[in-house]
């Protein structure tokens, strides 16, 4: 009688824990990658109250391999596309001229998922430093390390780190601009 009831407890955990886990992918397969970000620095007028409404276009520089080269390219080549994506999610304006925020960094670490991460529970990551700039000046507004992160199976590769990425780099912006300048 004893092990039916281990048996019963462990069948118990094992289908819950695959159910958890399906769970867990369907919902990563609507929301996506996750981006966050940390600020290191911030200028005294990137504090102030939703600094960011004088901004009518937002510039993504192609950003840096600080690897040697390790960081597939696809993630640069990905990235803009991401990047104006969450912009539009975000319902941040994007004109072709204005005032701009040049966004500059480079990628200091990029991580695939091994073969057991895949099978225990997948983590892959990419890093940037990244500086947000007014353009017109060169003034560096805040500088930040910004982490796209995947963490399910169906969020793998690089194309959705890259996704990952641009959500924390607009993530920073997102707080700093203010709610009557978005689109409706």
């Amino acid at each position: 009688m004893r092990n039916s009831a281990w048996f019963a407890v462990i069948s118990a955990v094992v289908m819950l824990g695959g159910c958890s886990t399906a769970l867990k992918e369907t919902v990563g397969l609507a929301t996506g990658a996750r981006g966050s970000v940390t600020v290191l620095e911030e200028s005294l007028a990137a504090k102030e109250a939703k600094p960011l409404g004088a901004y009518e276009r937002f510039e993504l520089e192609a950003l840096a391999d600080d690897m040697g080269g390790q960081v597939p390219p696809e993630l640069f080549s990905h990235l803009p596309r991401a990047f104006e994506k969450a912009l539009a999610a975000k319902k941040i304006p994007n004109a072709r001229a204005g005032k701009t925020l040049l966004i500059r960094g480079k990628v200091l670490h990029y991580e695939d998922s091994s073969v057991v991460g895949k099978a225990l529970g997948p983590l892959e990551f990419v890093v940037a430093r990244v500086q947000f700039v007014d353009k017109g000046t060169g003034k560096v507004l805040a500088t930040a390390n910004c982490v796209g992160r995947t963490t399910t199976r169906v969020n793998l590769g690089v194309a959705r780190k890259a996704e990952g990425l641009a959500r924390a780099i607009v993530k920073w912006i997102d707080e700093r601009f203010p709610q009557d300048k978005r689109l409706e």
